[in-house]
């Protein structure tokens, strides 16, 4: 029965995690966006466009990971769902 309760426990802190790493990859992007509208110099705005790129990217990894972990609920570790 304990071994019930520890899974669940288990379940709740990858997903709370997941969502921690959601809404700091919303806040990097924001970030990122706002670098870019106040760049100046060629070389920073293309800096700028590729941590745009990669921010869209790893954000929009967390959200699919985030939608795949509600709907298989029985994974231990959302990152290990595949599709």
């Amino acid at each position: 029965m304990f071994q019930i309760a520890k899974k669940e426990n288990s379940k709740i802190t990858a997903y709370s995690l997941l969502l921690d790493d959601l809404e700091k990859a919303r806040y990097d992007l924001a970030l990122a966006y706002d670098n870019f509208e106040n760049a100046m110099e060629p070389d920073l705005i293309d800096c700028c466009i590729y941590q745009v790129n990669a921010m869209q990217m790893r954000y929009k990894f967390l959200l699919t990971k985030a939608k795949q972990f509600n709907e298989t609920s029985y994974a231990r570790n959302p990152l290990e769902i595949s599709k």
